[in-house]
């Protein structure tokens, strides 16, 4: 279901998901354009409408931020920086190659100073998700992760990491990464901000 707003004067869609089970209600910025909430299916418009009123101010900010971050055709992100594509170069092969490189050297630092240690380390570009952890305990990072600055892939690994010991997102989960990490929400919002 989708539904229109004005955010300083700039139309907004607002994709409203409902699906059963959910007990939580999340809001997310999918670019400058288009706002994602997902609820259950008891959640209304209206609901929608005052959740967006609440959340006003941050949404703006978010936006504004993105609007910044914002790449031109012929531009590229890597480590956090704004580079010119001037050899046309596959990016895609580009962010694998570095990936492999950098992410294993991140983890390895971390996983000696946490005590945990994935099984197997894979490398994709997902649409969705940063990192994973299974039951195996092998960790996925997106090949994309290289397009942030250094603070947010260490973020995203010890997230993974941390997911080795705790399988959920409990209190106990963050209060773990919190201890790797300490600024990890202002980490989140800095990865967010390139999206």
């Amino acid at each position: 279901m989708e539904f229109e707003i004005k955010i300083n004067n700039k139309p907004i869609t607002v994709k409203l998901e409902k699906r059963n089970g959910m007990k939580h209600c999340y809001l997310r910025i999918l670019n400058s354009e288009v706002l994602q909430i997902r609820a259950n299916r008891y959640f209304t418009i209206d609901d929608a409408k005052k959740l967006i009123e609440k959340k006003l101010n941050w949404i703006e900010k978010n936006i504004e931020r993105l609007s910044l971050n914002k790449l031109k055709k012929d531009e590229f992100y890597y480590l956090g920086i704004k580079h010119k594509n001037l050899d046309d170069r596959n990016l895609d092969i580009f962010y694998k190659n570095e990936a492999k490189r950098l992410i294993p050297l991140i983890v390895e630092k971390y996983s000696n100073e946490m005590n945990l240690f994935p099984t197997l380390i894979k490398y994709r570009k997902n649409k969705r998700t940063w990192g994973s952890c299974n039951y195996k305990n092998e960790i996925n990072f997106n090949i994309l992760l290289v397009k942030f600055p250094l603070e947010v892939i260490e973020y995203v690994v010890i997230h993974e990491l941390a997911h080795i010991k705790h399988k959920n997102h409990s209190k106990n989960f963050w209060d773990f990464v919190k201890i790797y990490c300490e600024d990890y929400k202002r980490r989140e919002e800095l990865l967010k901000s390139f999206l």
